[in-house]
C-alpha cells in the first residue's frame, strides 16, 4: 500500500521556534502506527503569503506536494491550491467565511475545482463556546475545547478529524467512510493541516 492510500492518519505537531512543523503517520488499529511517517510539513510563521510544504523525509530534501495561497491578502474567503512538485493541481481548499462565523467550514474541490467535500466543525455549540473563550484575556487559549470536524460528501460523512488533548496539537484523520478513495488522501492531509494553520480561530 502506498503512503497516501491509507484511511487513517495521525497528524502531530513538532515544537519549533521559527516554523510550525507537523508529522503525518498512517494508523492501523486505534493509535498504532502503520509503519513510519509519510510526510513532514513545514509552515513558516508570519509568512506574507502562505506556502506550506510537505516532504517525504525529516531532512526536507524531497518535497512531495504543497499548499499555496492564491493571494497574500486574507479576505476571509481565502483559497489555497494544493499542488504536486510538478505544479499540477491536486485540489483546492476554500475557507467559507460567512458559514464560518458560527461554525468553521471549508470547501474541498478537486483538480478542476469541482466540489468533492465540505469540512465542517462538528458541534455548533462547541464552536460558539470556543469563540467566546478565545476572548478571555491571557487564559482563553489554555482552556481545552474539542476541535473536531466532519468531512461530508453530500449528506454522507466520509471522514472525521478529531483533536487529541496533548501538550502539542495532535489530530486523527479518519477517512474510513470513503473506502473508494474519492477524496485524494494528499488533499485530505492538506485539509487537516489547513484546519490547524490557515484559519483564524
Amino acid at each position: 500500500m502506498g503512503p497516501f492510500e491509507h484511511d487513517r492518519y495521525l497528524v502531530d505537531q513538532l515544537i519549533r521556534p521559527i516554523a510550525n512543523l507537523f508529522r503525518v503517520t498512517p494508523l492501523a488499529e486505534g493509535m498504532t502506527p502503520f509503519g513510519g511517517p509519510v510526510a513532514y510539513v513545514r509552515q513558516r510563521k508570519l509568512a506574507i503569503k502562505e506556502h506550506i510544504r510537505f516532504f517525504a523525509d525529516e531532512a526536507e530534501t524531497q518535497e512531495i506536494f504543497h499548499i499555496k495561497a492564491r493571494s497574500w491578502l486574507d479576505t476571509g474567503g481565502s483559497r489555497y491550491d494544493v499542488e504536486d512538485v510538478q505544479g499540477q493541481r491536486i485540489g483546492v481548499l476554500e475557507h467559507a467565511f460567512a458559514k464560518s462565523l458560527l461554525r468553521s467550514t471549508w470547501r474541498v474541490s478537486g483538480p478542476a475545482e469541482e466540489e468533492v467535500a465540505i469540512a465542517q466543525e462538528r458541534s455548533q455549540a462547541m464552536a460558539i463556546l470556543r469563540r467566546v473563550i478565545d476572548f478571555v484575556p491571557d487564559y482563553g487559549g489554555l482552556i481545552p475545547i474539542p476541535y473536531n470536524f466532519d468531512i461530508l460528501a453530500g449528506d454522507a460523512v466520509i471522514g472525521k478529524m478529531d483533536r487529541k488533548f496533548k501538550l502539542r496539537d495532535q489530530y486523527v484523520l479518519d477517512l474510513s467512510g470513503d473506502p473508494d478513495k474519492r477524496l485524494d488522501r494528499r488533499l485530505a492531509i492538506a485539509l487537516a493541516i489547513g484546519l490547524d494553520t490557515l484559519q483564524n480561530r
